[in-house]
């Protein structure tokens, strides 16, 4: 059991940057593969980016160069930095645990607001 918290959010100008924190309190972290999602209002959930437990990286196309996820496991905590901030980058942005070879546990945050507007 984990519980995963986000932070890190708020309003940002076009072009400007936020770094979102994802904390995972229960349990060792190092066991759990972390995914950022975001949903924007009246869209689907889609996939940001993913640190798998053994730290390797994926990225969606359209956050590819602009976003760079890591992760310090000391910590318990992954980060999502965001760089040249785009209007349509808007939604809420949900962290996702998962451990690493048991499916069922599998756990979300309740979100962090980044709003990108003029």
């Amino acid at each position: 059991q984990v519980q995963p918290v986000e932070s890190g959010g708020g309003l940002v100008q076009p072009g400007g940057s936020l770094r979102l924190s994802c904390t995972a309190s229960g349990s060792a972290l190092s066991i759990y593969s972390v995914g950022w999602y975001r949903q924007a209002p009246g869209k689907q959930r889609e996939l940001v980016a993913v640190s798998t437990y053994n730290d390797r990286i994926n990225y969606a196309d359209f956050v590819k160069g602009r976003f760079t996820i890591s992760r310090d496991n000391s910590k318990s905590t992954v980060y999502l930095q965001m760089n040249s901030l785009k209007p349509e980058d808007t939604g809420v942005y949900y962290c996702n645990a998962n451990h690493y070879q048991n499916s069922n546990l599998n756990y979300w945050g309740q979100g962090t607001q980044v709003t990108v507007s003029s």
